[in-house]
């Protein structure tokens, strides 16, 4: 997969830069998140240096054939039906498993969202496993790993340091106008 990934990528223009994490556990902040293509982006930039990065899908997703391409891919079924706590359940993915590296969109929409939400800050504090800051710039046509990012107990001021560095940092969505750094 990794060598038909590379191609993949290098005919679509892309260009990668950076490696995947170092730990074993670790979130993956996937920003901007304009598009459902952002998803393909970021699947073959991890398949292209020989990771495997995950995402949480509604586990109504998960029927036959679809299911065995969406757990080859890194989809983790995850309950979101009323009443089911999906913070719990990705902190319990994360204590049971040995590797795991969780792509999450803080924005939480593809639509365009001053408010991004705060539950990968949680996961994060309560499984004790460190944040990446990575990006798929479609401008530019860079997809990046990125920074590690230190998390404070504060989610709201360090998501507004989130959104400074992906401002300073001059990211462009797909769709440009469904990104926003505002706060």
């Amino acid at each position: 997969m990794k060598g038909i990934s590379k191609f993949l990528l290098k005919i679509l223009g892309w260009k990668i830069v950076g490696g995947i994490a170092p730990e074993n556990k670790c979130i993956i902040i996937g920003a901007p998140h304009t598009s459902s293509w952002d998803f393909v982006i970021s699947w073959l930039y991890y398949s292209s240096l020989g990771g495997t990065a995950s995402i949480l899908m509604k586990k109504d997703f998960f029927f036959w054939p679809l299911k065995f391409l969406l757990h080859k891919m890194g989809a983790v079924p995850i309950d979101r039906s009323k009443g089911a706590n999906v913070i719990r359940q990705t902190i319990h993915l994360f204590n049971e498993r040995e590797y795991l590296h969780l792509a999450i969109s803080p924005e939480g929409t593809r639509k365009r969202t001053e408010k991004w939400k705060a539950g990968f800050h949680l996961i994060a504090k309560e499984a004790q496993i460190p944040i990446y800051l990575g990006s798929y710039d479609w401008g530019e046509k860079i997809v990046t790993l990125g920074d590690k990012f230190e998390i404070t107990d504060d989610a709201k001021a360090d998501i507004k340091r989130m959104k400074y560095y992906y401002r300073e940092k001059g990211v462009i969505g797909k769709y440009p106008d469904l990104f926003t750094t505002d706060y």
